[in-house]
């Protein structure tokens, strides 16, 4: 058929398509092109049939992709000819949903920050939505947080409170407004109210609680603000004494705080910020982004003691705009740069929820600036690294969540429930993995409701009763006895923890069924030989519910197992010994050490010390063997350090310590590393250089192991993952030396490298398995 003959076509797209003014802009594009035909909603896709000129309608087709609305995320356009009609039709119209139950599993966007806009209009003083904390259109705002149910329409959200007025619902009933079928709409007429509490007094109006809100900021209190996903805790970044007294209240002695700057220019003074982290900040995820911290940056030391890195975040919503705008007609500067972090105390999870706010904010702040809006899901911020040019997400929250995971399959329904640390969870439905946000570590009663209610929830969403449960193979997991307990007489499918990390590296590639093989570096995973494993190579083939073990880090003694964990020394002494190093009072960790302590580690070295392969466990020891750090203050703390001061030596000449040595059955023996380490220490060797040489060293050594295993396997690809990638050195020298040797490289982008992303491995491998029972149908529930 000539293109520019009459053409019709049917067409549907599927992906995250409803909710964020799809139909209207396709409604605009068959318009703008002269093409007659209709647009609705049906399970799960946008359906369609278009009719025109041939080369309009391949334009049509053409840009569906190409021009979507920021928030849409397609996943395909199919589309077939049919019979074109007589005559021109009679335009272009919006037609109600089809199928019965509409939308009701649709894919639903995340909470994405404030668009260009809706910004405009909120400091517009022309606008009628001027200084609304509220704002938001189909481009922006609150989706994931404020749902209860689908299909997705305000009497199923937490805005079903709150009736539109007659402007708001005309903009909502407008096909060519910004705000059509905007489920959030609301002004200051018919919307939420934003107000300020402080000793018991109430301050309404939002300029008025804005103000207070800046005036106790800047009197160095400590201010809850809610926000889209839950409750934060605010603080001037330069007041010394507000940042202690936030510590102390939040129990956290140095786990870095985030910093929310007040715009780009800001971050620049707080941190190195090159052209990708920029994007990175501005982006409509709006994450914590891991950016290298000025020495002069204008924040106490108390924000990121002793690190590195500062995490700095760009407003995100309305009220973030607000808090650190100029209120009108007030002499007050607001602040530029605020301590930003989650109303909790350390390991608990987010407080979202009113009535829980009243029981635990009186603890945390001093004042609170929030509002009437449920919260239905909680949701935390999402952080990121950036490397290359691209982002390496090592929380994955806001911004993202719940945004599927195209796998390339169909597999039956199942409910994954993750790692015990970074935890989240994840649901199989057809040809898509559903991740939940971050739920955190679970090491309380709090924080196992939130995954309780993390897991129904998504289940909820999705109309997913799963046919199995998966979960890691540790025996002392919550997660796992939560599987156990909700398996309703079906054992849970257990998942080796490395196997989990491998595959949901290829899950979110769409390689699954791809060999590859795994280096999996982590700080603890148990092994299939009842030991702690951290130093894997696996090899995974066309099979990805099987593994072989074809590598690993030599085995050492851990002295106390999670007493070492937080005593790098303890780790540093167990590696000395393994090498066979004297503990001489000359070297760093024995020097940490008391005389008790240390006669307390050759007792358990001797008696009763955990076997682990662990490679998270190895930085720990050098950087404790580097004078780096003794004691760890939080989970990796030793590591990050010592990957800081790898960088600083990185410009340095070259001083490559002696290779790991590497055994016929694959173990990467690091004595050689370790007794070469002691010799440049002794020899007054310069810290960061032999930081920098040890990193050289394990990725020579993960070379050497992956390019021998290519060739006897014929596998050319290698997976890197596991928390230890998070170490963007490590990354990059791997990465780049692989790529050297022929190989091709996998690193992680879609979801975390650490534990955050083991519920996807977990899910695909159990939903492989389940697959292939006689009662699965593909596509079937």
């Amino acid at each position: 058929m000539s293109t520019t003959a009459r053409d019709r076509r049917e067409f549907t797209v599927t992906g995250v398509v409803q909710g964020v003014g799809f139909r209207p802009f396709v409604h605009r594009l068959a318009v703008e092109l002269g093409l007659s035909g209709f647009v609705g909603n049906a399970e799960q896709a946008v359906i369609g049939e278009v009719e025109g000129n041939g080369e309009a309608v391949t334009a049509f087709l053409r840009r569906l992709h190409t021009d979507a609305p920021p928030l849409a995320r397609i996943a395909q356009v199919r589309a077939r000819t049919i019979a074109a009609q007589a005559g021109p039709g009679g335009g272009f119209t919006i037609v109600a949903s089809v199928g019965g139950a509409g939308s009701r599993r649709t894919l639903v966007g995340p909470d994405v920050a404030t668009c260009a806009a809706c910004l405009a209009e909120l400091f517009d003083p022309a606008d009628r939505r001027y200084r609304h904390p509220f704002i938001t259109c189909t481009d922006c705002g609150p989706r994931f947080t404020i749902i209860r149910d689908l299909p997705y329409d305000r009497p199923a959200t937490t805005m079903a409170a709150f009736p539109m007025c007659p402007a708001c619902r005309t903009e909502y009933e407008t096909v060519n407004d910004r705000r059509y079928h905007a489920q959030p709409i609301a002004c200051a007429d018919c919307g939420p109210t934003l107000w300020f509490e402080h000793d018991g007094l109430r301050v309404t109006g939002t300029d008025a609680a804005v103000a207070e809100a800046q005036r106790a900021l800047m009197a160095g209190r400590i201010v809850a603000v809610k926000g889209i996903g839950g409750y934060h805790l605010a603080c001037r970044a330069d007041d010394e004494d507000a940042v202690r007294r936030l510590r102390e209240r939040k129990l956290r002695d140095e786990k870095p705080f985030a910093v929310l700057a007040a715009d780009l220019a800001t971050a620049r003074r707080l941190a190195v910020v090159d052209d990708d982290e920029a994007r990175a900040l501005s982006g409509p995820a709006r994450p914590i982004v891991l950016l290298r911290r000025r020495a002069d940056a204008p924040v106490t030391a108390g924000v990121a003691p002793g690190n590195p890195w500062l995490g700095v975040m760009l407003p995100g919503n309305p009220v973030q705009h607000l808090l650190l705008a100029q209120v009108p007609g007030m002499s007050l500067a607001p602040p530029d740069a605020l301590v930003y972090t989650s109303a909790n105390l350390s390991e608990e999870p987010l407080c979202f929820d009113d009535e829980d706010a009243i029981t635990r904010l009186p603890h945390l702040a001093d004042a609170v600036l929030t509002h009437d809006r449920p919260i239905h899901v909680p949701c935390d911020d999402s952080v990121v690294r950036v490397v290359d040019g691209q982002e390496l997400p090592l929380r994955r929250a806001r911004g993202h969540a719940p945004l599927p995971v195209p796998l390339g399959r169909s597999l039956p329904p199942v409910l994954a429930v993750g790692g015990e640390l970074k935890n989240t969870c994840c649901v199989l439905d057809g040809e898509y993995a559903f991740c939940s946000a971050h739920i955190g570590d679970m090491g309380s009663l709090a924080t196992l409701r939130a995954f309780d209610r993390a897991a129904g929830q998504l289940t909820t969403l999705r109309r997913v009763t799963p046919v199995i449960l998966a979960a890691d193979a540790h025996p002392g997991y919550q997660t796992r006895a939560w599987a156990e307990r909700h398996a309703a007489g079906t054992a849970p499918h257990l998942v080796q923890h490395h196997h989990a990390h491998v595959v949901s590296l290829l899950a979110e590639h769409g390689r699954i069924g791809e060999p590859v093989i795994g280096v999996a570096f982590d700080g603890t995973g148990f092994g299939t030989d009842a030991t702690v494993w951290g130093g894997e190579f696996l090899l995974v083939g066309a099979d990805p519910t099987r593994f072989t073990r074809i590598g690993h880090l030599l085995p050492v003694d851990l002295p106390g197992g999670d007493a070492a964990v937080r005593n790098p020394c303890r780790t540093a002494l167990g590696y000395l010994a393994a090498a066979g190093v004297d503990w001489d009072s000359d070297l760093a960790p024995v020097a940490a050490c008391a005389p008790a302590e240390l006669a307390a580690v050759r007792l358990l070295l001797a008696t009763s010390a955990v076997r682990s392969s662990s490679m998270g466990r190895l930085f720990d020891a050098v950087a404790s063997l580097l004078g780096v750090r003794q004691r760890i203050g939080y989970e990796a703390q030793a590591a990050i350090e010592l990957e800081h001061l790898a960088g600083l030596g990185a410009g340095e000449p070259p001083q490559p310590l002696a290779p790991f040595g590497l055994t016929d059955d694959g173990r990467l023996d690091h004595r050689p590393v370790i007794r070469c380490l002691v010799e440049r220490v002794r020899a007054g060797a310069d810290a960061a250089v032999l930081a920098d040489a040890f990193h050289q060293a394990v990725a020579d050594a993960v070379v050497a192991v992956a390019t021998r295993a290519a060739a006897t396997s014929g596998v050319s690809s290698i997976g890197l993952t596991g928390g230890v990638f998070q170490n963007v050195r490590l990354t990059q020298l791997c990465r780049d030396r692989l790529g050297a040797a022929g190989l091709a490289v996998l690193t992680h982008r879609l979801v975390p490298p650490n534990d955050g992303g083991l519920a996807l491995g977990q899910a695909v491998v159990a939903g492989l398995v389940a697959a292939r029972t006689p009662d699965f149908q593909e596509g079937g529930r």
